[in-house]
């Protein structure tokens, strides 16, 4: 990329880990806690809906649940994902820490925008130990706020003159489009782009040692 950044921001489900084994293990444990949802949740349907807003989530895998079940189901999911999150946490992407590192050492800033719910970046940091290399974050269980808007709130709060964000799914281009910040894909995650949609991409994080 010819354009020099600042600091990268990132998506985290997708791109930094994949935790979707550990949050399926808790969507279950949930759903044995309650006598309603009859359908098991599988790896698949989860990796589905990897980066969706986090209650769109819920909509989209129990659309026929009443509101009231759903909201209450979609409590006691939270408190298991985060415990998951946790421990056993998910797997960090390869070179991880090695790409953090590189680009903390060259100056960039570092920060994590997910839509996540409140409490699962700081769950990411428990597990990986990583929190060292990050500047700030934001999330959608904050404010309930899109990830477009997220991003903007990072770039504004921060002072961030030339950021880019990196992330694995249509939803974070649009997001980044949106917030008028370039995107990088993440070729390995959970979403699929096609190259004239997303011509700047990694098949690996350590390629962002090679492009920044």
């Amino acid at each position: 990329m010819s354009t020099r950044f600042d600091s990268v921001i990132f998506d985290l489900d997708g791109t930094l880990w994949d935790a979707s084994a550990a949050i399926t293990l808790a969507f279950q444990t949930a759903r044995n806690s309650v006598d309603y949802i009859d359908n098991d949740v599988t790896l698949a349907q989860v990796q589905a809906v990897t980066g969706q807003p986090y209650e769109v989530v819920y909509e989209r895998l129990f659309p026929n649940l009443p509101a009231a079940r759903r909201d209450e189901y979609r409590a006691l999911c939270a408190a298991q994902e985060l415990k998951a999150a946790q421990d056993p946490g998910g797997t960090l992407y390869p070179g991880l820490e090695t790409t953090l590192a590189y680009l903390r050492n060259r100056g960039y800033r570092l920060f994590i925008v997910s839509n996540c719910q409140l409490g699962y970046v700081e769950a990411f940091f428990e597990n990986s130990q990583l929190a060292s290399y990050f500047e700030g974050h934001q999330c959608f269980g904050t404010k309930k706020l899109p990830k477009s808007e997220n991003i903007r709130e990072v770039v504004a709060q921060f002072g961030l003159q030339a950021p880019v964000y990196v992330g694995d799914t249509p939803g974070d281009l649009a997001a980044s489009r949106a917030a008028g910040v370039p995107f990088i894909f993440a070729t390995y995650g959970f979403g699929q782009l096609k190259a004239a949609e997303a011509p700047v991409r990694i098949a690996q994080l350590s390629d962002l040692q090679a492009m920044l």
